[in-house]
């Protein structure tokens, strides 16, 4: 964890004032835990807040780690004013611990912050030609993607290659035996989406499942990395939600607000984070291809509460038995 003081900065990136609804405040300090990807970005808008006057002379506490892990952590007491995870249902894992109000998914744009989609990421020039999902199960591909016990960033990765399946005309079963001969090809599951892509980055593996923006991220910072966004793929939804038993829960609202606003969108389409601010999102259409595009919400998965009895339940579901199958991490 680390603090983070007020800085004096030249805010020139987003091209636009900051502004902000409501009074002044008088300094405070706010305690965001995270999930890993999104260090980089939001250490930026936090930047950016801080130059309004409702951010004026707030500090931040800040804890960044898999998504699942962080909010277990949160559940059994890490301090937290506000939560930025990397699905719903690590937000729901704090709706049953009496931590998060069960209609999160109530505020503005569902409670999301950003939204991604599931890519394939390669090193030099992609030489093994993979470009489908098809192509990730030949003989010889060897694939990264984190442990879905533990990333949120893995789930994803598992249900867009079971929609994948699905989309070609697979049925339930066909589309199962397919996520389990995708994971046969699985050379390493890091504990998080972040520790995945140093992992591919240092030389393993062929192609790399993440988040389209965590690519972008690599991109960013100089890597020899390329990607994809493949025919068929999940939306990931990615929420923020306070904590309401924060005795800051006005200011972490305040910021959370701010998130959502013109600047802060700004900030997150150019990190490669698809803007849930229509406005911001109509600028940068040209950056984020449009695909078939399976939501959790949809029909084929019904939301995080039943995908998580059915493929992530530790004693009984789906991922259990394909990792044992595997011979890769139960937990």
């Amino acid at each position: 964890m680390r603090r983070i003081t007020i800085l004096a900065i030249a805010i020139i990136a987003t091209g636009v004032v900051a502004a902000v609804a409501g009074a002044r405040t008088h300094g405070g300090s706010l305690s965001l835990v995270g999930y890993s990807t999104p260090k980089t970005v939001m250490g930026k808008i936090i930047q950016l807040w801080q130059q309004t006057p409702a951010g004026k002379d707030v500090s931040f506490n800040t804890s960044y780690g898999p998504s699942g892990d962080q909010a277990r952590a949160v559940a059994a007491g890490l301090k937290a004013d506000l939560v930025f995870l990397s699905t719903g249902l690590d937000v729901d894992t704090l709706v049953d611990a009496g931590l998060v109000d069960k209609n999160w998914q109530n505020q503005t744009y569902k409670g999301n912050e950003a939204y991604s989609v599931v890519v394939f990421a390669f090193r030099g020039g992609n030489p093994k030609h993979i470009r489908t999902w098809d192509d990730l199960v030949k003989p010889g591909v060897q694939i990264v993607t984190p442990n879905p016990f533990s990333s949120g960033s893995a789930k994803w990765n598992v249900l867009a290659a079971y929609a994948a399946a699905r989309h070609e005309g697979k049925t339930d079963k066909q589309a199962r035996a397919f996520v389990q001969k995708l994971f046969k090809n699985v050379v390493s599951q890091d504990s998080s989406g972040r520790n995945a892509t140093n992992t591919f980055l240092a030389g393993k593996g062929d192609v790399l499942l993440t988040y389209e923006s965590e690519a972008v991220a690599a991109q960013q910072a100089g890597q020899n990395i390329a990607y994809l966004v493949p025919g068929s793929t999940m939306l990931i939804e990615l929420p923020i939600a306070p904590v309401k038993s924060s005795s800051n829960l006005d200011l972490a609202k305040k910021f959370i607000a701010f998130t959502k606003t013109a600047p802060a969108q700004n900030l997150l389409a150019q990190a490669g984070y698809r803007p849930v601010l229509k406005s911001v999102a109509k600028k940068y259409r040209s950056k984020f291809p449009t695909r078939a595009l399976v939501t959790i919400d949809g029909p084929l998965f019904g939301g995080w509460r039943k995908v998580d009895k059915r493929w992530f339940d530790p004693n009984k579901g789906l991922m259990v038995g394909i990792e044992r199958a595997v011979g890769g991490p139960t937990g």
